[in-house]
Protein backbone atom coordinates (compact mmCIF):
# COMPACT_ATOMS: atom_id res chain seq x y z
CA UNK A 1 0.00 0.00 0.00
CA UNK A 2 2.85 2.02 0.61
CA UNK A 3 3.48 3.01 -3.13
CA UNK A 4 0.39 4.58 -3.57
CA UNK A 5 0.03 8.19 -2.93
CA UNK A 6 -4.00 8.12 -2.57
CA UNK A 7 -5.11 8.04 1.13
CA UNK A 8 -8.23 5.68 1.43
CA UNK A 9 -10.23 5.32 3.81
CA UNK A 10 -9.94 1.84 5.74
CA UNK A 11 -14.15 1.64 5.59
CA UNK A 12 -16.83 2.04 3.68
CA UNK A 13 -19.85 4.50 3.81
CA UNK A 14 -22.83 3.03 4.88
CA UNK A 15 -25.15 5.98 5.96
CA UNK A 16 -25.09 9.52 4.87
CA UNK A 17 -26.90 12.51 6.37
CA UNK A 18 -27.29 16.01 4.35
CA UNK A 19 -25.18 19.36 4.41
CA UNK A 20 -27.14 22.45 3.29
CA UNK A 21 -25.18 24.75 1.24
CA UNK A 22 -25.58 28.81 2.20
CA UNK A 23 -24.78 31.80 0.20
CA UNK A 24 -22.36 34.58 1.67
CA UNK A 25 -25.41 36.50 2.80
CA UNK A 26 -26.55 34.14 4.22
CA UNK A 27 -23.47 33.59 6.23
CA UNK A 28 -22.87 36.98 7.09
CA UNK A 29 -26.68 37.66 8.48
CA UNK A 30 -25.87 34.28 10.74
CA UNK A 31 -22.84 35.68 11.82
CA UNK A 32 -24.53 38.63 12.99
CA UNK A 33 -27.13 36.92 14.67
CA UNK A 34 -24.46 35.00 16.59
CA UNK A 35 -22.97 38.01 17.65
CA UNK A 36 -19.59 36.97 15.91
CA UNK A 37 -19.35 33.51 17.53
CA UNK A 38 -18.78 30.74 15.88
CA UNK A 39 -20.09 28.43 18.98
CA UNK A 40 -23.45 29.99 18.90
CA UNK A 41 -24.20 29.33 15.03
CA UNK A 42 -26.80 26.72 14.47
CA UNK A 43 -24.91 24.12 13.09
CA UNK A 44 -27.29 23.86 10.33
CA UNK A 45 -25.50 26.65 8.65
CA UNK A 46 -22.14 25.14 8.81
CA UNK A 47 -21.16 23.39 5.55
CA UNK A 48 -18.16 22.07 6.92
CA UNK A 49 -17.89 21.70 10.68
CA UNK A 50 -14.56 21.83 12.06
CA UNK A 51 -15.29 23.34 15.22
CA UNK A 52 -13.96 20.33 17.30
CA UNK A 53 -12.96 16.84 16.48
CA UNK A 54 -14.87 16.16 20.05
CA UNK A 55 -17.92 13.67 19.76
CA UNK A 56 -18.31 14.54 16.04
CA UNK A 57 -17.02 11.56 14.31
CA UNK A 58 -18.64 8.75 12.98
CA UNK A 59 -19.28 5.26 15.10
CA UNK A 60 -18.70 2.23 13.25
CA UNK A 61 -21.13 -0.55 12.18
CA UNK A 62 -19.82 -2.33 15.31
CA UNK A 63 -20.10 0.14 17.80
CA UNK A 64 -23.80 0.73 16.71
CA UNK A 65 -24.28 -2.93 16.88
CA UNK A 66 -22.96 -2.92 20.18
CA UNK A 67 -25.34 -0.17 21.38
CA UNK A 68 -28.17 -2.81 21.21
CA UNK A 69 -25.98 -4.68 23.81
CA UNK A 70 -26.41 -1.81 26.13
CA UNK A 71 -27.49 -2.99 29.45
CA UNK A 72 -29.91 0.41 31.79
CA UNK A 73 -29.09 -1.49 34.59
CA UNK A 74 -28.38 1.37 37.48
CA UNK A 75 -25.95 -0.81 38.73
CA UNK A 76 -23.38 -3.40 38.37
CA UNK A 77 -24.40 -3.53 34.30
CA UNK A 78 -22.61 -5.91 32.13
CA UNK A 79 -22.25 -2.94 29.89
CA UNK A 80 -20.16 -1.46 32.88
CA UNK A 81 -18.09 -4.56 32.99
CA UNK A 82 -17.44 -4.18 28.59
CA UNK A 83 -16.25 -0.79 29.23
CA UNK A 84 -14.01 -1.67 32.53
CA UNK A 85 -12.20 -4.65 30.22
CA UNK A 86 -11.82 -2.53 27.21
CA UNK A 87 -10.09 0.70 29.29
CA UNK A 88 -7.72 -1.77 31.82
CA UNK A 89 -6.85 -3.67 28.48
CA UNK A 90 -4.88 -0.17 27.83
CA UNK A 91 -5.10 1.87 30.44
CA UNK A 92 -4.54 -0.90 33.70
CA UNK A 93 -5.08 1.82 36.51
CA UNK A 94 -6.10 0.17 39.70
CA UNK A 95 -10.10 2.21 39.84
CA UNK A 96 -12.15 3.44 36.84
CA UNK A 97 -14.48 5.84 37.69
CA UNK A 98 -16.93 6.45 34.51
CA UNK A 99 -17.50 9.91 33.81
CA UNK A 100 -20.63 11.99 30.74
CA UNK A 101 -17.03 13.52 29.19
CA UNK A 102 -13.55 14.27 30.03
CA UNK A 103 -14.20 17.78 31.73
CA UNK A 104 -16.65 16.19 34.39
CA UNK A 105 -13.64 13.92 35.41
CA UNK A 106 -11.32 17.00 35.46
CA UNK A 107 -13.90 18.79 37.84
CA UNK A 108 -13.96 15.92 40.12
CA UNK A 109 -10.53 15.85 40.37
CA UNK A 110 -9.69 19.25 40.96
CA UNK A 111 -12.23 19.50 43.33
CA UNK A 112 -10.61 17.13 45.58
CA UNK A 113 -6.52 17.65 44.99
CA UNK A 114 -6.63 21.22 44.07
CA UNK A 115 -7.79 24.57 46.18
CA UNK A 116 -6.01 27.80 47.09
CA UNK A 117 -2.50 27.66 47.19
CA UNK A 118 -2.16 24.74 45.47
CA UNK A 119 -0.39 24.79 41.48
CA UNK A 120 -1.12 22.50 38.77
CA UNK A 121 1.47 22.20 36.04
CA UNK A 122 0.72 20.42 32.59
CA UNK A 123 2.69 20.80 28.88
CA UNK A 124 -0.07 23.22 28.30
CA UNK A 125 -3.65 22.91 29.58
CA UNK A 126 -6.53 23.20 27.44
CA UNK A 127 -9.54 25.19 28.09
CA UNK A 128 -11.46 22.88 30.23
CA UNK A 129 -8.56 22.09 32.20
CA UNK A 130 -7.40 24.89 33.27
CA UNK A 131 -10.66 26.22 33.97
CA UNK A 132 -11.39 23.60 36.41
CA UNK A 133 -8.20 23.75 38.43
CA UNK A 134 -8.74 27.63 38.16
CA UNK A 135 -12.19 27.16 39.42
CA UNK A 136 -10.63 25.23 42.58
CA UNK A 137 -8.81 28.38 43.62
CA UNK A 138 -5.69 27.05 41.93
CA UNK A 139 -3.25 27.89 39.80
CA UNK A 140 -2.83 26.22 36.20
CA UNK A 141 0.60 27.18 34.93
CA UNK A 142 1.97 26.16 31.44
CA UNK A 143 5.70 23.91 31.15
CA UNK A 144 5.58 22.99 27.58
CA UNK A 145 9.27 23.12 26.14
CA UNK A 146 10.28 26.44 24.18
CA UNK A 147 10.25 25.02 20.85
CA UNK A 148 6.59 24.57 21.69
CA UNK A 149 5.85 27.72 21.57
CA UNK A 150 7.21 28.62 17.93
CA UNK A 151 4.73 27.64 15.40
CA UNK A 152 7.18 26.97 12.91
CA UNK A 153 10.06 25.41 14.66
CA UNK A 154 10.31 21.66 13.35
CA UNK A 155 10.75 19.48 16.41
CA UNK A 156 9.20 15.95 16.49
CA UNK A 157 7.45 16.13 19.41
CA UNK A 158 6.82 19.91 20.58
CA UNK A 159 4.45 18.59 23.31
CA UNK A 160 6.82 17.66 25.29
CA UNK A 161 6.89 19.38 29.07
CA UNK A 162 10.05 21.33 30.30
CA UNK A 163 11.46 18.88 32.62
CA UNK A 164 14.22 21.22 33.92
CA UNK A 165 11.02 24.11 34.38
CA UNK A 166 9.35 21.26 35.91
CA UNK A 167 11.71 20.37 38.84
CA UNK A 168 12.14 24.15 39.40
CA UNK A 169 8.75 24.47 40.52
CA UNK A 170 8.40 21.64 42.45
CA UNK A 171 11.42 22.60 44.41
CA UNK A 172 10.59 26.64 44.92
CA UNK A 173 6.76 25.35 45.72
CA UNK A 174 7.07 22.01 47.86
CA UNK A 175 4.20 20.87 49.09
CA UNK A 176 1.80 23.36 46.22
CA UNK A 177 1.89 20.72 43.81
CA UNK A 178 -0.91 18.22 44.06
CA UNK A 179 -0.66 16.89 40.42
CA UNK A 180 1.51 16.82 37.75
CA UNK A 181 -0.58 17.01 34.51
CA UNK A 182 0.70 15.77 30.50
CA UNK A 183 -1.66 16.30 27.77
CA UNK A 184 -1.09 13.70 24.99
CA UNK A 185 -1.13 14.91 22.29
CA UNK A 186 -1.10 18.85 23.42
CA UNK A 187 -4.21 20.48 21.94
CA UNK A 188 -3.48 23.78 22.66
CA UNK A 189 -0.06 23.76 21.31
CA UNK A 190 -1.08 22.46 18.05
CA UNK A 191 -2.12 18.82 18.71
CA UNK A 192 1.52 18.02 18.97
CA UNK A 193 2.72 14.83 20.71
CA UNK A 194 4.89 13.87 23.74
CA UNK A 195 7.86 11.49 23.52
CA UNK A 196 8.28 8.04 25.43
CA UNK A 197 11.61 9.68 26.97
CA UNK A 198 9.68 12.73 27.92
CA UNK A 199 7.25 10.93 29.84
CA UNK A 200 10.09 8.92 31.50
CA UNK A 201 11.98 12.01 32.38
CA UNK A 202 8.76 13.83 34.46
CA UNK A 203 7.66 10.32 36.02
CA UNK A 204 12.11 10.39 36.93
CA UNK A 205 11.01 14.10 38.06
CA UNK A 206 7.62 13.43 39.98
CA UNK A 207 9.11 10.56 42.29
CA UNK A 208 11.99 12.61 43.06
CA UNK A 209 9.30 15.45 44.69
CA UNK A 210 6.82 13.03 45.71
CA UNK A 211 4.41 13.82 43.33
CA UNK A 212 1.85 12.15 41.22
CA UNK A 213 1.70 12.43 37.53
CA UNK A 214 -1.66 12.15 35.86
CA UNK A 215 -2.32 11.88 32.00
CA UNK A 216 -4.72 14.10 29.85
CA UNK A 217 -5.11 11.15 27.70
CA UNK A 218 -8.03 12.22 25.24
CA UNK A 219 -6.07 11.78 22.03
CA UNK A 220 -3.81 9.18 23.48
CA UNK A 221 -4.13 6.56 20.39
CA UNK A 222 -2.73 9.84 17.96
CA UNK A 223 0.02 10.40 20.72
CA UNK A 224 1.19 6.98 20.67
CA UNK A 225 1.27 6.38 16.70
CA UNK A 226 3.71 9.62 16.42
CA UNK A 227 5.88 7.72 18.76
CA UNK A 228 5.87 4.72 16.73
CA UNK A 229 6.96 6.92 13.67
CA UNK A 230 8.61 9.39 15.35
CA UNK A 231 10.72 8.03 18.27
CA UNK A 232 13.77 5.82 17.81
CA UNK A 233 13.65 2.12 18.90
CA UNK A 234 9.79 2.34 19.03
CA UNK A 235 8.70 1.59 15.20
CA UNK A 236 8.31 -2.41 15.32
CA UNK A 237 6.22 -1.33 18.54
CA UNK A 238 2.31 -2.57 18.52
CA UNK A 239 0.08 0.83 19.40
CA UNK A 240 -1.59 -0.85 22.66
CA UNK A 241 1.97 -1.56 24.21
CA UNK A 242 3.25 1.90 23.80
CA UNK A 243 -0.06 2.97 25.24
CA UNK A 244 0.76 0.73 27.74
CA UNK A 245 4.00 1.74 28.23
CA UNK A 246 2.32 5.36 28.60
CA UNK A 247 -0.19 4.06 31.06
CA UNK A 248 2.35 2.85 33.39
CA UNK A 249 4.54 5.96 33.64
CA UNK A 250 1.46 7.85 35.13
CA UNK A 251 -0.89 7.35 38.66
CA UNK A 252 -3.57 8.32 36.94
CA UNK A 253 -5.48 9.96 34.08
CA UNK A 254 -8.47 11.83 32.99
CA UNK A 255 -10.29 11.13 29.64
CA UNK A 256 -12.48 12.08 27.03
CA UNK A 257 -14.06 9.34 25.11
CA UNK A 258 -15.13 12.19 22.72
CA UNK A 259 -11.86 11.56 20.88
CA UNK A 260 -10.05 8.70 20.83
CA UNK A 261 -12.75 6.74 22.56
CA UNK A 262 -14.51 7.45 18.97
CA UNK A 263 -17.22 7.66 20.88
CA UNK A 264 -20.32 10.76 20.38
CA UNK A 265 -20.12 10.98 24.55
CA UNK A 266 -18.73 9.72 27.91
CA UNK A 267 -14.90 9.85 29.38
CA UNK A 268 -13.45 8.69 32.33
CA UNK A 269 -11.28 9.25 35.27
CA UNK A 270 -8.81 6.30 36.61
CA UNK A 271 -6.50 6.55 38.92
CA UNK A 272 -4.45 3.74 41.70
CA UNK A 273 -4.69 5.62 44.89
CA UNK A 274 -7.12 3.99 46.98
CA UNK A 275 -7.81 7.12 49.17
CA UNK A 276 -8.35 9.53 46.51
CA UNK A 277 -10.49 7.47 44.57
CA UNK A 278 -13.05 7.07 47.26
CA UNK A 279 -13.50 11.06 47.51
CA UNK A 280 -13.78 11.31 43.92
CA UNK A 281 -16.15 8.57 43.83
CA UNK A 282 -17.95 10.16 47.05
CA UNK A 283 -18.24 13.28 44.06
CA UNK A 284 -19.41 10.90 41.09
CA UNK A 285 -22.27 9.43 42.74
CA UNK A 286 -23.18 13.30 44.01
CA UNK A 287 -22.99 14.96 40.09
CA UNK A 288 -22.98 12.44 37.43
CA UNK A 289 -23.97 9.37 39.18
CA UNK A 290 -23.64 5.43 40.54
CA UNK A 291 -19.84 4.60 40.16
CA UNK A 292 -21.10 1.66 37.50
CA UNK A 293 -22.30 4.62 35.11
CA UNK A 294 -21.21 7.36 35.88
CA UNK A 295 -23.52 9.53 34.46
CA UNK A 296 -23.92 7.21 31.02
CA UNK A 297 -26.15 5.23 29.65
CA UNK A 298 -25.55 1.60 29.09
CA UNK A 299 -25.69 1.75 25.42
CA UNK A 300 -22.54 4.39 25.53
CA UNK A 301 -20.95 2.51 27.45
CA UNK A 302 -20.40 -0.32 25.17
CA UNK A 303 -20.43 1.76 22.08
CA UNK A 304 -16.78 3.15 23.65
CA UNK A 305 -15.99 -0.21 25.02
CA UNK A 306 -15.98 -1.01 20.99
CA UNK A 307 -14.58 2.57 20.00
CA UNK A 308 -11.39 1.73 22.17
CA UNK A 309 -10.64 -1.83 20.39
CA UNK A 310 -10.94 -0.12 17.15
CA UNK A 311 -8.93 3.24 17.81
CA UNK A 312 -5.54 1.18 17.83
CA UNK A 313 -5.96 -0.30 14.82
CA UNK A 314 -3.12 1.01 12.92
CA UNK A 315 -4.53 1.55 10.28
CA UNK A 316 -7.66 3.52 10.74
CA UNK A 317 -4.36 5.71 12.43
CA UNK A 318 -2.12 5.74 9.20
CA UNK A 319 -5.17 6.81 7.41
CA UNK A 320 -5.98 9.37 10.21
CA UNK A 321 -2.58 11.07 10.33
CA UNK A 322 -2.21 11.09 6.54
CA UNK A 323 -6.14 12.34 6.00
CA UNK A 324 -4.77 15.47 8.66
CA UNK A 325 -1.57 15.63 7.00
CA UNK A 326 -2.84 15.85 3.65
CA UNK A 327 -4.36 19.71 4.51
CA UNK A 328 -1.47 20.64 6.35
CA UNK A 329 0.80 20.15 3.10
CA UNK A 330 -1.64 21.59 0.37
CA UNK A 331 -1.82 24.89 3.11
CA UNK A 332 1.72 25.11 3.76
CA UNK A 333 2.78 24.65 -0.07
CA UNK A 334 0.35 27.83 -0.78
CA UNK A 335 2.87 29.91 1.92
CA UNK A 336 -0.02 29.60 5.04
CA UNK A 337 1.36 29.65 7.84
CA UNK A 338 0.97 26.91 10.03
CA UNK A 339 1.78 25.17 13.76
CA UNK A 340 4.62 22.12 11.94
CA UNK A 341 5.09 19.63 12.44
CA UNK A 342 1.53 18.59 12.56
CA UNK A 343 -0.53 17.49 14.41
CA UNK A 344 -2.75 13.75 14.44
CA UNK A 345 -6.49 15.97 14.98
CA UNK A 346 -6.10 19.18 12.98
CA UNK A 347 -4.22 21.69 11.05
CA UNK A 348 -4.02 24.96 13.04
CA UNK A 349 -3.58 28.13 11.15
CA UNK A 350 -0.80 30.56 12.47
CA UNK A 351 -3.51 33.76 12.58
CA UNK A 352 -0.73 35.89 14.47
CA UNK A 353 1.53 35.30 11.27
CA UNK A 354 -0.94 35.98 8.95
CA UNK A 355 -2.85 38.93 10.06
CA UNK A 356 0.11 40.74 11.16
CA UNK A 357 -2.04 43.93 11.21
CA UNK A 358 -4.16 42.67 14.04
CA UNK A 359 -2.96 43.12 17.35
CA UNK A 360 -3.08 39.85 19.18
CA UNK A 361 -5.74 42.14 21.66
CA UNK A 362 -8.19 42.59 18.36
CA UNK A 363 -8.09 38.72 18.77
CA UNK A 364 -6.50 37.97 14.71
CA UNK A 365 -7.59 34.32 15.30
CA UNK A 366 -11.49 35.30 15.76
CA UNK A 367 -11.24 37.48 12.50
CA UNK A 368 -9.44 34.63 10.94
CA UNK A 369 -12.21 32.00 12.55
CA UNK A 370 -14.65 34.25 11.22
CA UNK A 371 -13.81 35.20 7.67
CA UNK A 372 -13.35 31.21 6.88
CA UNK A 373 -17.08 30.81 7.77
CA UNK A 374 -18.31 33.90 5.90
CA UNK A 375 -16.31 32.63 2.74
CA UNK A 376 -16.81 29.12 2.65
CA UNK A 377 -19.09 27.63 5.78
CA UNK A 378 -16.29 26.56 7.35
CA UNK A 379 -16.37 26.23 10.86
CA UNK A 380 -13.22 26.33 13.14
CA UNK A 381 -12.01 27.01 16.52
CA UNK A 382 -10.00 30.08 17.82
CA UNK A 383 -7.19 29.11 20.37
CA UNK A 384 -5.58 31.86 21.25
CA UNK A 385 -6.21 35.66 23.27
CA UNK A 386 -9.90 35.19 23.03
CA UNK A 387 -9.56 31.57 24.63
CA UNK A 388 -6.53 32.37 27.16
CA UNK A 389 -6.03 35.96 27.31
CA UNK A 390 -8.63 36.66 30.09
CA UNK A 391 -6.73 35.91 33.42
CA UNK A 392 -8.44 34.77 36.88
CA UNK A 393 -8.11 38.33 38.25
CA UNK A 394 -9.87 39.41 35.13
CA UNK A 395 -7.40 41.43 33.78
CA UNK A 396 -5.92 40.21 30.07
CA UNK A 397 -2.87 39.62 28.30
CA UNK A 398 -1.80 38.01 24.92
CA UNK A 399 -2.16 34.67 24.84
CA UNK A 400 1.57 32.64 23.66
CA UNK A 401 -0.45 31.66 19.91
CA UNK A 402 -2.95 33.33 18.33
CA UNK A 403 -4.11 30.07 16.52
CA UNK A 404 -7.38 28.85 14.40
CA UNK A 405 -7.62 25.41 15.02
CA UNK A 406 -9.67 23.22 12.13
CA UNK A 407 -10.41 19.80 13.68
CA UNK A 408 -11.42 17.25 11.60
CA UNK A 409 -14.15 14.69 12.79
CA UNK A 410 -12.82 10.85 12.95
CA UNK A 411 -14.42 8.80 10.27
CA UNK A 412 -16.36 12.00 8.76
CA UNK A 413 -15.57 13.97 5.53
CA UNK A 414 -14.48 12.48 2.36
CA UNK A 415 -11.36 13.68 0.13
CA UNK A 416 -13.58 16.11 -1.54
CA UNK A 417 -14.31 17.59 1.13
CA UNK A 418 -11.11 18.82 2.37
CA UNK A 419 -10.15 20.05 -1.01
CA UNK A 420 -12.66 22.59 -0.61
CA UNK A 421 -11.79 23.50 2.90
CA UNK A 422 -8.25 24.28 1.25
CA UNK A 423 -9.75 26.32 -1.65
CA UNK A 424 -11.44 28.14 1.45
CA UNK A 425 -8.15 28.76 3.18
CA UNK A 426 -6.09 29.62 0.55
CA UNK A 427 -8.89 32.21 -0.95
CA UNK A 428 -9.02 33.71 2.70
CA UNK A 429 -5.47 33.99 3.16
CA UNK A 430 -4.95 35.90 -0.44
CA UNK A 431 -7.14 38.45 1.12
CA UNK A 432 -6.04 38.26 4.79
CA UNK A 433 -4.77 42.14 4.69
CA UNK A 434 -8.36 43.06 4.07
CA UNK A 435 -9.55 41.82 7.14
CA UNK A 436 -10.57 43.33 10.46
CA UNK A 437 -9.65 42.67 14.20
CA UNK A 438 -12.81 42.67 16.94
CA UNK A 439 -13.98 43.50 19.98
CA UNK A 440 -15.50 42.02 23.21
CA UNK A 441 -18.87 43.45 23.39
CA UNK A 442 -20.29 40.67 25.92
CA UNK A 443 -18.55 37.65 28.08
CA UNK A 444 -19.09 35.52 31.10
CA UNK A 445 -16.79 35.53 33.94
CA UNK A 446 -14.88 32.12 32.74
CA UNK A 447 -14.47 29.86 29.40
CA UNK A 448 -15.79 33.34 27.23
CA UNK A 449 -14.78 31.54 24.34
CA UNK A 450 -17.98 29.44 24.47
CA UNK A 451 -20.85 32.56 24.72
CA UNK A 452 -18.85 35.89 24.26
CA UNK A 453 -20.31 38.43 21.75
CA UNK A 454 -18.17 39.90 19.49
CA UNK A 455 -18.46 43.14 17.26
CA UNK A 456 -16.20 44.06 13.67
CA UNK A 457 -13.65 46.57 14.54
CA UNK A 458 -14.00 49.52 12.39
Amino acid sequence: MDRWQTIIEPFRIHSVEPVRLTTVEQRQAALEAAGYNLFNLHADDVLIDLLTDSGTGAMSRDQWAAIQHGDESYAGSPSWFAFLDSVQHLFPFKHVIPTHQGRAAEKILFSVVGGPGKVVPNNTHFDTTRANVEASGAEAIDLVIPEGRDPAFIHPFKGNMDVAALDRLLTDRPGAVPVVFVTITNNSGGGQPVSLENLRAVRAVCDRHGVPLFLDACRFAENAWFIKLREPGQADRSIPDIVREMASLADGMTMSAKKDGLANIGGWLALNDDGLAEQCRNLLILTEGFPTYGGLAGRDLEAIAQGLREVVDEDYLRYRIQSTAYLGDALDSSGVPLVKPFGGHAIYLDARALLPHIPPMAYPGQALAIALYREGGIRGCEIGTVMFGKRPDGSEAPAAMDLVRLAIPRRTYTQSHIDYVIEVVRFVAARAASLRGVRIVEQPAALRHFTARFAPLD
